[in-house]
């Protein structure tokens, strides 16, 4: 190897030090941000429930997961959007739930499995119900290399714009929807609510040692490219 190609080698280890530092420090911001959502959400989902932010309401990542307490009659239309959940594969019943004030918020009732989709199978109470669950923010454009489908009835995800449009409510609809929580004195209905899933993979300071691992075995190298190089100098 000549000496342009050392001086190359070195040049390229130290930045490469340089820019495993750089992603360990990313790393560690990204850890703070992770820790402070979790907080955020472990303070939302076990606090006392609110009223629901109004149709007009700007919602955002603050506010998901926000205990919510409703009071309304459900409409006679649903969509299933199809799920997989720790009871398996099946779908996500979602019906608008009519407020006293006329707004219309579109509410995941829970899980069905397939044999179950039926309506007639999980049909939503009659009259004036009261509920409690939590915000969750729309889901546009489907699933993993699927997209929804509106025309075909096939839902992959959450939309709350597009499943208020199939449902004919979208003049009034809240910008979010809302998973019912489980109700303790049916614990086997169906559809099956309180299945929302609230655990974030938090891996930021793994991820963070070994970026700063890395830069320590990139450092060691260039340090000892440069003695090497020393080494080869004439005295």
């Amino acid at each position: 190897m000549n000496r342009a190609a050392r001086i190359t080698l070195i040049v390229a280890t130290a930045l490469a030090s340089v820019g495993f530092i750089a992603l360990a420090i990313w790393q560690l911001q990204r850890l703070s941000w992770k820790e402070d959502l979790i907080a955020r959400v472990e303070r939302q989902v076990h606090a006392e429930p609110v009223v629901p932010p109004p149709a007009s309401a700007l919602v955002s990542k603050a506010d998901e997961y926000r205990r919510l307490r409703l009071r309304g009659h459900f409409e006679p239309h649903e969509v299933l959007v199809q799920a997989t959940t720790e009871l398996g594969g099946g779908y996500w019943v979602v019906a608008p739930l009519r407020l006293d004030d006329g707004t219309a918020v579109l509410i995941n009732r829970g899980f069905v499995p397939p044999e179950r989709r039926s309506p007639e199978q999980h049909a939503a109470p009659a009259g004036q119900v009261d509920l409690t669950g939590l915000l969750r923010l729309t889901e546009t454009g489907g699933g993993p290399l699927r997209k929804n489908v509106p025309a075909e009835g096939r839902w992959y995800s959450r939309d709350v714009a597009g499943i208020a449009g199939q449902l004919g409510v979208a003049d009034r609809v809240a910008p979010y929807f809302v998973d019912e929580a489980a109700d303790p004195a049916q614990p086997r209905r169906w559809p099956r609510p309180g299945l929302t899933v609230i655990r974030f993979a938090n891996n930021h300071a793994v991820y963070a040692a070994t970026w700063l691992a890395l830069a320590a075995m990139s450092a060691a190298a260039a340090v000892y490219l440069v003695r090497e190089e020393r080494r080869r100098i004439p005295s």
